[in-house]
C-alpha cells in the first residue's frame, strides 16, 4: 500500500489514512449525487466532512479504476472507532453518489451501528442468517433518500457463528445485487476472525486503528492474516492521533 497520508480529523483528534489499492467491483460505474451536500442523518462539522470526503474519494471513487462496491471496515482491537468511521463513510458516500448505499452491522459481538443513526435494533443481518426473507426486508432507509441501514438485529447473540458461514457470502452477495455500495462494520480481529472471512466475501477491507494503543506488531500482523485468506487490504485509518507520528513506524503496513 501506499505510504501517503491524509488527516482526519474529530473533536480535536486525528485520523490517518492510507492510500488504498483499488480492487474490481462486480457493478458498473455509479454516477457523482446531482447534490452532495444533501442534508446528513449524521451531523459531520466542516473540516470533519472535508476529510472523511478525501477517504471516500480514495477508497470507493478513485479515478482511473474500477473501484471496490463492498468493503469491511475492522479494527485490529476494540475501542478504535471503527463503527463511527463506518457510519461517517456511508453517511458521506451516500452523500456523494447517486447509487444505494448500505451500511451493515455485522459486529454481532457488540453492536452499535444503529446508536450511530438513532435507531432501535429489532431486526437486522442476524435475523437475515437465521431467515429466507430478501435482504430488504431488514433494510431501513436513513434519513438519506439513498442510504439504508442493517443493524445487528435481535437474533444477534445467537448469529454469531454464522458471520463465517456461507449463508453470510450468499446474504453480502444479495446485498451487491439489491445495492450499488455495502459498508460492513465487523468486530476486533484480536478477539475473533471474523473480519478475515467478511474480506473474502468482500471487495477489501480498510483496518481502523487506534493512535497509542495499536501496536505496529498487531497491525502488521492483522494485515498478514487478511492477505493469507486473500482478503485484500484497500488501506488503513489511524484514529484518534493526537500528535505527529513519524511515518516510518508504520511504514512497512
Amino acid at each position: 500500500m501506499s505510504k501517503n497520508f491524509e488527516l482526519l480529523q474529530k473533536l480535536g483528534k486525528e485520523l490517518d489514512i492510507l492510500k488504498p489499492v483499488p480492487v474490481v467491483g462486480e457493478r458498473g460505474e455509479v454516477p457523482l449525487a446531482a447534490d452532495p451536500t444533501a442534508a446528513n442523518p449524521i451531523a459531520i462539522d466542516e473540516p470533519v466532512l472535508e476529510q472523511i470526503n478525501a477517504l471516500v474519494q480514495q477508497v470507493f471513487l478513485a479515478p482511473g479504476a474500477s473501484a471496490p462496491r463492498a468493503v469491511v471496515f475492522a479494527s485490529t482491537e476494540p475501542g478504535t472507532g471503527c463503527t463511527w468511521v463506518t457510519a461517517h463513510v456511508a453517511q458521506v458516500l451516500a452523500n456523494r453518489v447517486a447509487g444505494t448505499v448500505c451500511v451493515v452491522d455485522a459486529n454481532l459481538r457488540n453492536p452499535s451501528l444503529h446508536e450511530q443513526f438513532n435507531l432501535d435494533n429489532q431486526t437486522g443481518i442476524s435475523d437475515a442468517l437465521v431467515q429466507l426473507d430478501p435482504i430488504r426486508t431488514f433494510a431501513r432507509q436513513v434519513n438519506s433518500p439513498n442510504l439504508w441501514l442493517i443493524s445487528s438485529g435481535s437474533a444477534a447473540a445467537g448469529a454469531v457463528p454464522l458471520v463465517a458461514s456461507d449463508r453470510m457470502r450468499l446474504r453480502i452477495t444479495e446485498l451487491r445485487s439489491e445495492f450499488d455500495f455495502v459498508l460492513i462494520d465487523s468486530f476486533a480481529m484480536n478477539v475473533a476472525n471474523d473480519a478475515i472471512s467478511l474480506g473474502t466475501y468482500a471487495d477489501g477491507v480498510v483496518l481502523v486503528l487506534k493512535a497509542n494503543a495499536s501496536r505496529r506488531e498487531a497491525a502488521l500482523q492483522a494485515k498478514k492474516d487478511l492477505e493469507s485468506r486473500n482478503a485484500k487490504v484497500l488501506g488503513a485509518v489511524l484514529n484518534q492521533r493526537k500528535f505527529p507520528i513519524p511515518e516510518k513506524i508504520y511504514n512497512k503496513l
